[in-house]
């Protein structure tokens, strides 16, 4: 199991160095078989260029809509379940290949099928993972964990094509998608072994799928002036990049007469810059703050594809590329963890999986559409015009960062403390200020049994925001957290959803309801009425106090 320390410090637990342990594994077994099913249509299928290229789109298109309606399945279900779920799922898929052609019956449909499959149970993977990761750490320890799982993706990339291209050479396509099958085995093996319980998440208008639930990850990003900005950059920057792999492929490999080995090694050696990035990530942000880290890497990440576009025969040319994918690396290897975290931290808990399911289809679908849209501009202008062109559209990506750069410090963004340039009614009521927080990104957040509080706190005012699922009951779940009978916290509260039913200590009772206003006392028993959740305000100073262990 991999050993977890932030820097030189404490651990992040053995639950995620077991995550972390499973990713790893998961992640050298997918690019030790980078290319393998192309390389199967081509090889042992006979498929021409038409069929390969349907089988590269059918896997990203397809699998991204047939992934839509997993993120609100993935939403209401425990994490770590779905994720062996989707493990196991790909296991099957990728062994399916090998068994069907020692029985001679291996055909290109099947191809087709399995790689919808595997990219639907990636993204599906990928959105319960990053749920699971916010409940597994601290909120402090993200931009650790996420530095930690960016630089795992570098090492494989850089370690798994080559070792991959040896085992394709020695043994055949077929073994290496063996191999990352056994990894998917392995990778579901080490979240079973992550132990400890899971809650289940509750609905708070009961279990059936609704339409809008589709929609939901779409709609909290693009409605998020913090997220709607920094989702934008990054799938156009994506798009561009993975667009004009293939027709850098055919320029160096066809026009400029580079071997497959000199291609190779100009972008895997640049993955040492990637791994560099991501372990400095931390460090950088800690010393310059994360919004500026985010905003010169971000911007510094958009110079370097231009230079792709200069790439010359010979020595001086792989040199080129290799300084070219070096820089670039090392930017992304600083800001995805950045940006992880940041989407994380900026997405409620209630919707991470539909988020990043949303995330994760748009990102395929857009590399899909501009891959193939660049393709047909290569062969139009070449492939070097084509390339050009993609890197002057990425030099104008930092503007979505440069003029959103405020909200690269979250959904409070906004908020200022400060007196106002005049004082001169200082003496009629203190300093003139706004203060504005986003109860999105609370400034704390107290997770007891069937429910949670979420406080933010400005001057002069405590304001909770608390959430309490059906079968809750103060004397059930927060009785033992607190250390007294009953609850000793005054609230002004607002009720938005739900029903509270409240008996105080002389056995008066009263029931509260969407709309009501009340005030209770200390001294009360509360539980939730009904199968609804109960969401309610909380304007008490009091309430942050709320569910915190007697000391």
């Amino acid at each position: 199991m991999a050993r977890v320390r932030r820097g030189r410090g404490r651990s992040l637990g053995r639950r995620f160095g077991w995550l972390w342990t499973a990713y790893a594994v998961s992640a050298f077994g997918t690019w030790l078989a980078f290319d393998a099913l192309p390389l199967i249509a081509i090889t042992v299928l006979h498929a021409g260029p038409a069929r390969v290229s349907a089988l590269a789109a059918a896997g990203l298109l397809v699998g991204a809509a047939v992934a839509v309606p997993l993120g609100p399945w993935v939403e209401f279900r425990r994490k770590r379940p779905v994720m062996i779920a989707m493990d196991l799922v790909r296991c099957a898929a990728l062994l399916s290949l090998p068994a069907a052609f020692a029985l001679g019956g291996l055909g290109f449909a099947q191809l087709l099928v399995v790689s919808v499959v595997v990219a639907a149970a990636d993204i599906a993977f990928t959105s319960a993972s990053g749920a699971c990761l916010r409940a597994l750490v601290r909120p402090g320890d993200l931009l650790a964990a996420n530095g930690r799982l960016e630089s795992t993706t570098w090492t494989a990339t850089m370690l798994g094509p080559p070792l991959g291209g040896a085992a394709i050479g020695l043994f055949g396509p077929l073994v290496t998608v063996a191999a990352n099958a056994v990894s998917f085995l392995l990778s579901a093996a080490g979240i079973r072994a992550m132990g400890g319980t899971e809650p289940r998440p509750a609905r708070s208008a009961g279990t059936r799928l609704r339409a809008g639930d589709l929609l939901e990850g779409w709609r909290h990003i693009l409605t998020g002036r913090a997220l709607r900005p920094l989702f934008l950059n990054q799938i156009l920057v994506s798009g561009l990049i993975m667009a004009t792999a293939p027709v850098l492929a055919v320029l160096m490999l066809g026009r400029l007469g580079f071997a497959p080995w000199q291609y190779a090694l100009a972008f895997a050696a640049p993955c040492v810059g990637g791994l560099a990035g991501s372990r400095a990530s931390g460090r950088l942000a800690a010393r310059f703050g994360r919004p500026g880290t985010m905003l010169v890497f971000g911007t510094l990440r958009a110079c370097w594809l231009l230079g792709l576009a200069f790439v010359r025969p010979g020595a001086a040319g792989l040199l080129l590329v290799i300084a070219v994918e070096l820089g670039l690396i090392t930017c992304m290897g600083v800001f995805n963890p950045l940006q992880a975290t940041c989407r994380l931290e900026w997405t409620p808990p209630d919707r991470v999986a539909r988020v990043l399911s949303a995330w994760s289809v748009s990102s395929k679908l857009t590399i899909a559409a501009m891959t193939g849209l660049w393709g047909l501009l290569a062969g139009l202008t070449g492939p070097r015009t084509a390339i050009a062109v993609a890197g002057v559209l990425s030099l104008a990506t930092p503007a979505l960062l440069l003029r959103n750069r405020r909200a690269l410090s979250g959904p409070d963004a906004l908020t200022q403390v400060g007196t106002s340039a005049s004082v001169k009614n200082e003496g009629e009521g203190g300093p003139i200020m706004i203060e504005i927080k986003s109860i999105e990104k609370p400034d704390d957040r107290r997770d007891f049994p069937r429910g949670h509080v979420e406080i933010a706190n400005l001057s002069g005012l405590v304001f909770g925001k608390a959430t309490f699922e059906p079968g809750w009951r103060w004397t059930e779940s927060v009785k033992d957290i607190a250390g007294t009978d009953l609850c000793e916290v005054h609230h002004n509260g607002y009720v938005v959803q739900g029903r509270m039913h409240i008996r105080m200590r002389d056995g008066a009772e009263q029931e509260v309801g969407p709309g009501d206003v009340f005030v209770a006392t200390p001294g009360h028993d509360a539980w939730v009425v009904g199968d609804e959740a109960c969401v309610m305000f909380d304007f008490a100073g009091g309430i942050g106090d709320y569910a915190k262990a007697a000391h």
